[in-house]
């Protein structure tokens, strides 16, 4: 398509570079994008904030986090401000890198040099931090939060249930979820999800049975994904007779079981299976095949 607009003798503008160095990240190409941001710079146009975005989320995308890093320097040098988005997507990195360190410190150098901080970036950090194993520090940040005029949303409520249940803090977890409604928002399916499985683990079965109750009652519908989860929980708690219960509910609403479900199923029911004696408790269909007849 570039060589076709040259060849028509049009010249491409910011936009087109951008474009075409988009499309490239977004099939992990980043070295023929990088290609395409040398002959922009060759054309005499100089790179936005859109295009060093666009390359950064690609490095990230990928999981070369030390090339986004100098990617962000360069455009620093280059006086493009960066924006919160940009932030977002090398906070998320290096997170997710598990470069914790670094991701404090740029998220301090964001908070001091002006950069807009909206719940978009506190959810990024905040997730960083539980998933790194910092949930003390999430726990004090989320506090922060709450005391000042920072619009909270169920994303983050759902990462610091995760935080509270991680923590064996069970009390603050359900409180954290009775706060969700009182204040005007609604529980996601993910929500749901994270105190059911939760519950599970910790072998509080009614409330987990009571946790569903209220999602259906609520009108939030349970999908596949969650029901299998919950399935998969149930089995390998030894909880066969709940198991079932949702294999039938998934079975009800036409739902699929996934094959990591199924996985489950074969290992812990076959013959050298721990739950080899239950296996009579399942619907014959999933039953494996060797322990029939």
């Amino acid at each position: 398509m570039f060589d076709f607009i040259v060849g028509i003798g049009q010249r491409p503008d910011v936009i087109m570079y951008n474009s075409l160095m988009d499309g490239y990240c977004l099939v992990g190409k980043v070295e023929e994008a990088l290609r395409v941001l040398d002959a922009m710079k060759s054309a005499g146009l100089q790179p936005d904030a859109f295009t060093y975005g666009i390359l950064l989320n690609g490095y990230c995308k990928i999981g070369r986090i030390a090339a986004g890093l100098s990617l962000f320097m360069e455009m620093s040098l280059s006086r493009v401000k960066p924006t919160t988005i940009m932030y977002n997507i090398i906070l998320d990195g290096l997170f997710r890198s598990g470069r914790t360190v670094s991701a404090k410190e740029k998220f301090r150098t964001m908070s001091e040099s002006g950069i807009p901080v909206g719940i978009d970036t506190y959810n990024i950090v905040l997730n960083g931090l539980c998933k790194n194993n910092c949930t003390d520090e999430a726990i004090e940040l989320f506090k922060k939060l709450r005391a000042t005029n920072v619009k909270i949303d169920v994303i983050t409520f759902s990462t610091m249930i995760s935080a509270m249940f991680k923590t064996r803090r069970i009390e603050e977890a359900k409180d954290l979820f009775a706060t969700i409604s009182a204040i005007g928002l609604v529980p996601s399916v993910v929500t749901y999800s994270l105190m059911m499985t939760n519950f599970i683990k910790e072998g509080l079965l009614a409330d987990a049975d009571d946790m569903f109750l209220a999602m259906e009652k609520a009108g939030c519908a349970p999908d596949s994904r969650l029901l299998n989860q919950v399935v998969r929980v149930f089995l390998k708690n030894g909880e066969v007779v709940k198991a079932v219960t949702y294999l039938a509910k998934l079975d009800a609403k036409q739902l699929s079981v996934e094959a990591s479900t199924i996985s489950l199923i074969v290992s812990l029911f076959s013959r050298k299976g721990k739950l080899r004696e239950h296996v009579k408790l399942l619907p014959v269909k999933y039953q494996p095949p060797e322990m029939l007849g």
